[in-house]
Order: C-alpha cells, then structure tokens, then sequence
C-alpha cells in the first residue's frame, strides 16, 4: 500500500514542470497566532516541548553527526520508532510551529536560534523519512512562510536559497501526493501547506490542484454538525485555525474559495464553542490539553463565530448540559475511525491515532471552577505513559474487571466501542441524559449505560450507572470513577457513603451514593498542563452489582439520600 502511494506520487511529481526557485517568497505571509515566551526560551536552552513532553533539541556546533537523535526518532532506538507515543514529538520538530514561540521572544538570540536550528535540520534532519511525511511537510512549508520575516529574510544568502529549495521541494511533493492518504487533521494541514507553497511560488497549476482537492477534503474532515473527525476538542481548535488560515490565504491570494470553506467554517467554530468550560478552557477529551482561554477566545474572533454553543454535536457525539452555573459535558459519541497502515514518515493514518477509552466519561464545572475531570493527555510522550492517561480508568466514567472499554494500541484502537445510543429529554429546564455503549459486549456480555439528570437550578446532577445484560451473564466487579480538579479538595464523609468537595472558591458539592457502595478517596494525576497531583472519588460496588446510583449535590441545596428514578 504505501510503495503504491509513493510510486504514485513520483509518477505525477515526474510528470510536473519544473520550477524555478526564487530567492524568496513571492507574497508575504503572517504567522496568525501568538507563540509562547516560556517555551522559546526553553529552545533557547537547548529544549523542546511539545505536548508536555520535553527533548532536546540544539544545533550541533559544526560537528558532523548526521541522523543524531535530536531530530531522528530511529537513531533515538527502542520504543521511539513506532507509531505514535514520542514519534509525535519527533514529528512536531520537523513541522517547525516552534517558530512562533521564538518570535514571541523578540530578541535577537531568539532570531538567531531560530537560524541555528534551520541550518541544522537541513544539514541532518532533512533526510529522516518522517520530515517527507505529507503532513510534517505541509506543516513545515506553513511554518516557513507565516515567519519568512522572522525566520530568513535578513539571513545570508546560502541559508536563505536552502530554504527555498527545500520548501519547493516539499511543496511540489505535498501537492503531487493530494489527496493525502491520512484519515486525520493531517490531511488537511498537508493540504493547507500545499496552497501557501504554490502562493509564495506562483504556481498556479499547483493552487488550483489544491483548490479543486479542498472541497472533498473539508466533507471528510467535518461531520455535519461541524465536529471534526478525530473528535477531539484540542483538535476541533486546530482544525478551525486551520480553515481560518485555508481563508486567509486564499483570499490574500485573489482567489475565489469554494463556498463549501465559510460553510464548514460556520459549523465548526461553534461546535468548538460547544466543548468549552465556563473558565474559557476546553473540556479534555481524546488527547485534549489546557489551551488558554484567550486564545480559544481569538480564534473564535478570527473565525467570525458568534452566537450561543449548541447543546449537543449528534454527529460527533458529545452533549452538553447547562443550567444556571452549572456545566457538564459528556462523550456520547462511538470513537473515531482506524486505518491500519502508515503514511511514509511512519505515522499513523486513522483519525483514531490519539482516540481515549473514555466513552460516557463526562466533565463538570460549577462557574468558573473545574469540578469533575479527565486526567488530560500525553500524546508525545512513551507508549506506557501515554496510555496510562489513555485508557478508560483515567476519565470519570465506569470501568469494568479493570479493562479499557476500547482496546488501546499504538496506532489508535483496536476492539473498540462500536454503538452509543444516546437519548436526551429536555422539560421546564431539567435536563436528562441516556446513554448506553457496546465496548464490552464482546468479552462479557454486558453494555454500560449512564443516565444522568441535572436540576433546573444546576444544584443537583443525579447519575445511574448500569451493566445491562442477560440474565445469566456474570457480572465482574466495577468502579465508577469521579477524577477531580487539582484544584479541589475532598474529604471522605464519616459514613463513607459520600464524600465532600471542596472548591478553591470555597464552594462545596456533596456526593452520595446509595447502599453497598464503598466510596474512597484515591490519588489522581491531572496533564491538561504541567503534570499535577490530585484526587479522584472511586466508588466500588458490591459482587454482583449491576447498578450504582449517585448524586451530587451543592451543599447549600438539600442532596437527596438516593437518586430520583430516570425517565423512560
């Protein structure tokens, strides 16, 4: 498969005219989003992070040393070369995005590091087969020109014409291989670099190819209600600068988007509206981390999104229920596609590459203070790791006999959750939620179902977890699992059939379950940012169990002793 994807890239590329290479771009280009100080002064020390993993990443002073680690994974060794895990950061140095974290700097040594490392990727990171892969290169060609300026425009000459030559060369390959064969984001970051390459060169033969692909690509990206396709909140965000920048570019170039663009994006930004918390940040989700609310705020600006956020993406599957300050958003949705092969650079190609075991987990806040949580992701970091904050008992949602609800590989799933049925009611501003999922009606006979209601004065959320079956199934033992902020403190009431929850605001929930239940209090660990310790509430039913009702309540409001029986 991937030998016949090459050839047939090397077929059109053979076929293409050749190119002249100017001395630099022909439009100026801008960077739209802003760069992270913090982190370009950790390049400036010699080190790289991405994704919440840290390497490093440093000129080499001269020295010959080609294929070293810092910028090849397969002379890094050991688990590094597969797919995924810390491939993703390899990745992420050849794409060059960390180019804005130096500008963002503003100084000189900045300016200069940046060089430095230029220089020392095209002396010996280019030739690693992961910088050809289609979205690295696409990702690069971006990078390049959104900070030509910063980047090249006053650098000697010899650096200034390796640039462009490699950037023609990755343009004229990016372009060749459209459609890119990944089934992710990728495609479309590919797709996006293939445009501004045959803008900065004036190619217009390779735009239109671009332009005619774009379409397709947007109608395989978005679902209808606008949720992207790896049906993550980290990526929905991505994705959406994307268009913004697919917009931009186009518009800058003279040329006439398809009208399917400003569609696409008008779906998609507020379904990105739809995963925030009321703090601003994104609810963490299928390898989501913290991004900054005002920078989910400017993308949004950029994006022209105005209006409420929709109550639900039925397509994507994730739901949201709000009532007064209260919050909860939850995965209703079966996880995204697989594809099994590679691409070329040895990434995976399924919208599935960084999917979680999650199904039903949901998040809560209360104003603007996160309650409830999943543990965040490492999408960079080791396959062990990396997994660890993958699998279904790092998000707040059952676990049964201590197995992810769908099968975690390197490459994304294997057995996976194949049905959600969701059933949602709405009455006088109480709000209910029904969802059941099939992850393991394989290995033993039983499907999860969550049934959540939340009060119309957002003072009481009251759930149901239940394992349906037959009759004769054995039903293994469970934990229900509440992962909590790092913010919030909780406490085991005296009864251990609850627990308090404190937030920093000094507002408390009290959560109480009903009888046989063993509540506790166990240790947690929070990656949305930085790792940082925190608690979750486990509650461990009895032998036999298939049902464990729960209710949370703000202490100043009356919590009932069990919860209020679900609509049918």
């Amino acid at each position: 498969m991937i030998g016949g994807v090459l050839r047939g890239a090397r077929r059109i590329i053979a076929n293409l005219k050749p190119i002249k290479v100017p001395d630099g771009p022909a439009r100026s280009f801008r960077d739209l989003w802003p760069g992270d100080a913090a982190r370009g002064a950790r390049l400036l020390r010699g080190e790289f992070e991405a994704f919440g993993t840290t390497r490093p990443l440093r000129p080499q002073d001269g020295e010959e040393a080609p294929g070293r680690p810092d910028w090849s994974p397969a002379q890094a060794g050991g688990s590094q070369t597969q797919p995924g895990g810390s491939q993703t950061w390899y990745a992420a140095a050849h794409a060059f995005a960390w180019l804005r974290d130096l500008r963002a700097l503003g100084t000189d040594a900045a300016r200069l590091r940046g060089r430095a490392l230029a220089a020392d990727w095209l002396a010996h990171g280019a030739h690693d087969p992961l910088a050809d892969a289609p979205e690295v290169a696409g990702a690069r060609i971006s990078a390049w020109l959104g900070h030509w300026d910063f980047l090249a425009a006053t650098a000697e000459d010899g650096l200034r014409r390796q640039l462009m030559q490699r950037l023609a060369q990755d343009a004229r390959g990016v372009v060749a291989g459209l459609p890119a064969e990944a089934a992710h984001r990728g495609a479309l970051v590919a797709l996006k670099g293939g445009m501004a390459g045959a803008v900065a060169l004036e190619e217009e033969t390779w735009l239109a190819r671009c332009v005619r692909f774009l379409p397709q690509e947007l109608e395989r990206q978005f679902r209808p209600d606008g949720g992207h396709v790896e049906r993550s909140p980290g990526m929905q965000l991505a994705a959406v600068q994307d268009l913004i920048e697919i917009r931009n570019l186009l518009h800058g170039a003279g040329v006439e988007a398809p009208p399917q663009l400003a569609t696409t994006l008008d779906r998609a930004a507020p379904a990105l509206r739809m995963m925030r918390h009321a703090d601003g940040g994104l609810a963490l989700f299928n390898g989501t981390r913290d991004e900054q609310a005002a920078f989910i705020d400017l993308v949004l600006t950029q994006g022209q999104s105005r209006g409420r956020a929709p109550t639900q993406l039925p397509d994507t599957g994730f739901h949201r229920l709000a009532a007064s300050r209260t919050l909860v958003v939850m995965d209703c949705g079966a996880p995204a596609t697989a594809r099994r092969e590679a691409s070329p650079g040895g990434l995976p190609r399924g919208a599935d590459r960084n999917a979680h075991a999650g199904t039903l987990a949901f998040e809560m806040s209360a104003g603007r203070e996160r309650l409830i949580v999943n543990c965040g992701a490492a999408p960079a970091a080791e396959g062990e790791w990396r997994d660890a904050l993958r699998a279904t008992a790092a998000h707040s949602t059952l676990v049964l006999a201590d197995t992810n609800s769908s099968e975690l590989r390197p490459e994304g799933l294997g057995r996976r959750v194949e049905t959600v049925t969701t059933d949602r009611f709405e009455e006088d501003g109480k709000l209910w939620l029904d969802a059941t999922h099939d992850g393991w009606l394989r290995q033993f006979g039983l499907r999860h179902r969550r049934r959540l209601f939340l009060s119309e004065s957002g003072d009481s959320l009251i759930g149901e977890d239940l394992l349906e079956g037959a009759k004769d199934v054995a039903v293994p033992g469970f934990i229900v699992r509440f992962h909590l902020h790092p913010a919030v403190a909780a406490s085991l009431q005296q009864d251990e059939q609850g627990a308090l929850l404190r937030l920093p605001s000094g507002a408390g929930w009290r959560l109480r379950v009903g009888k046989d239940i063993r509540v506790a209090i166990e240790e947690s660990i929070y990656l949305g940012g930085e790792p940082r310790r925190s608690q979750q509430v486990a509650l461990h039913s009895g032998a036999g169990a298939t049902a464990l009702q729960w209710a949370l309540a703000r202490i100043s409001a009356t919590a009932p002793a069990a919860p209020e029986p679900q609509p049918e």
